[in-house]
């Protein structure tokens, strides 16, 4: 989709991006508080990225509860693009899902799309795509996931399964539906005109491996939703329900403007950045302060441009009354951007030194969660 100086689209995302106009555009629903509502009475406390918005529109997720009411347990569906390595912008979402499997115990097929990135990217080859897979399995795996529940699998290793289930989406697919959809042209290669076929595949997987029709919930970020409005068309033909989903908004990136992005490495604190490197990105942030310190503290600043607060926001805080403050003291003027940065900057950097002695565990525990044909 493009209107107004933004694009979101599966491979692109460009500009301010107005979330209001998506939901309009792909015709999804807004997760209003009576849903919200409903998903508090199972879990107790809301995840805060559904308490802030962060989670803000949804397709058929009052379905999927229904179902759940009557005893039909729903799995679970996420996925990576291995391009690079993982940012915290990832994390941010995958922690979510965790919260949603912990939750409800679900089952969850984790699809890393090593043949996508290298279809759809020229500077990457096979041998590239596997090992950042693997480099960004081991994030998943660090953030505790139940590894009895959790299936992790790359698409060209995993292709005797997903290929025969693939080509039954893809008969139901016509190259005009592809094309609308996508935007593909004659220049397109035929890999990436047939790709969302295997993306639809996992949607259904746990419904295989029961034998019956299991409700399936895709927590995603919203530019990958056209992938699934076109599985959610196909799978009641071969007699699957259609997936629920729920949309995520991006994490901006330290730069002013725009979403969190691998492919612009300051904008970006990567879950193997060096600390002190992590720190050095922090410092160098967009805030949403005055030009001096003097009208800085006169006139405050806008927390809602600025990155630092952001990162709380989407991120490194979960108490909502700890964002709150954070938010006023920029507004009021309370606080300068070098010690606003510093304090980040510090929580980001315990929080990487966790993590990353975390990975070094996950080293060892990579087949635990890995899904075999």
């Amino acid at each position: 989709m493009e209107r107004q100086g933004f694009v979101v689209t599966p491979w692109e995302v460009e500009g301010e991006v107005d979330y209001e106009q998506l939901i309009q555009q792909f015709g999804l629903s807004p997760l209003d508080e009576a849903v919200l509502e409903r998903l508090r009475g199972y879990t107790g406390e809301l995840h805060y990225a559904l308490r802030r918005g962060i989670f803000f529109a949804h397709r058929d997720l009052d379905w999927l509860l229904d179902e759940y009411d009557r005893g039909n347990k729903f799995c679970l569906y996420t996925g990576r693009g291995p391009s690079d390595r993982n940012h915290v912008g990832h994390l941010a979402t995958w922690r979510f899902v965790k919260w949603l499997q912990d939750k409800f115990d679900a089952a969850l097929y984790f699809q890393i799309t090593d043949d996508e990135k290298y279809l759809f990217r020229d500077d990457l080859n096979t041998e590239d795509t596997r090992s950042y897979a693997y480099d960004n399995i081991l994030d998943i795996i660090a953030l505790g996931f139940n590894p009895e529940r959790t299936f992790i699998f790359l698409d060209t290793e995993y292709a005797k399964t997903l290929y025969n289930q693939a080509i039954k989406v893809a008969k139901r697919i016509t190259f005009s539906t592809a094309k609308a959809v996508f935007g593909f042209t004659n220049e397109s290669n035929i890999g990436e005109i047939f790709f969302t076929s295997i993306q639809a595949v996992p949607a259904f997987l746990e419904s295989i491996r029961q034998g019956r029709n299991v409700p399936c919930l895709i927590p995603l970020a919203v530019d990958q939703d056209p992938h699934f409005r076109v599985a959610r068309d196909v799978l009641p033909k071969l007699g699957y329900h259609k997936p629920a989903i729920i949309h995520s908004k991006f994490m901006p990136g330290l730069g002013r403007g725009g979403k969190m992005s691998s492919s612009d490495p300051s904008t970006a604190v990567y879950t193997t950045d060096p600390p002190e490197v992590a720190a050095k990105k922090i410092a160098n942030a967009f805030t949403g302060q005055q030009p001096t310190a003097e009208l800085q503290r006169k006139l405050g600043g806008n927390p809602e441009v600025c990155t630092v607060c952001q990162y709380y926001y989407h991120f490194f805080e979960e108490d909502d009354g700890k964002v709150e403050e954070i938010f006023e003291k920029e507004r009021r003027g309370e606080i300068l951007a070098g010690e606003h940065k510093k304090d980040l900057a510090e929580r980001v950097v315990r929080f990487l030194e966790e993590h990353q002695a975390k990975r070094e565990r996950a080293k060892g525990q990579v087949e635990r969660f890995m899904l075999r044909d």
